[in-house]
């Protein structure tokens, strides 16, 4: 997956709009479903726990695809190019510790996922403003420059790919 700069204007706005229009969908839909299961199937308890779980599963599920049907929409670009980032990353931090440890020993892969991880984590929180922890990733960019130099190697977050990773 390749970084892209996006516009954050847009991203926001769209990314606001779709979890608003998520939670209402949620709330009416959860209401609604568990609303006509109560009134067709009332329970001489009172009870109508089952009825409304029923209603949330059937309401997220329905959300869920709704989303996954339109992920390809012009409207959710930049939402969907903000999750597949996020899941990339994650990929990459779960195995962090293994690649810091090749890294150590100047194994290039790992130093290029370690590379493209703080690149995509700067992309990702500039766009939340999240500058808080900029300084802290600074340091660890310095350190991994460091290791690149000592080892000769050039690192170019557009040269990650993702099957490096198969080999930590």
């Amino acid at each position: 997956m390749k970084l892209i700069q996006i516009d954050k204007a847009r991203y926001r706005k769209h990314l606001n709009q779709v979890i608003i229009a998520c939670v209402i969908g949620l709330a009416v839909g959860s209401l609604a479903i568990s609303q006509t299961l109560i009134a067709l199937f009332p329970d001489p308890s009172g009870s109508h726990f089952h009825w409304n779980l029923l209603g949330v599963v059937v309401c997220s599920l329905l959300v869920g695809f709704v989303l996954n049907k339109y992920r390809n929409h012009d409207y959710m670009t930049e939402i969907v190019y903000v999750w597949e980032l996020k899941k990339a990353l994650n990929k990459i931090t779960r195995k962090m510790p293994k690649l810091k440890a090749a890294g150590r020993e100047g194994n290039a892969d790992a130093l290029l996922a370690i590379h493209y991880s703080y690149a995509g984590s700067r992309l990702l929180w500039q766009l939340d403003d999240n500058t808080i922890t900029m300084d802290e990733l600074a340091i660890k960019q310095a350190e991994l420059d460091s290791v690149a130099d000592k080892y000769n190697l050039s690192l170019d977050a557009e040269r990650y790919d993702e099957s490096i990773l198969k080999q930590f």
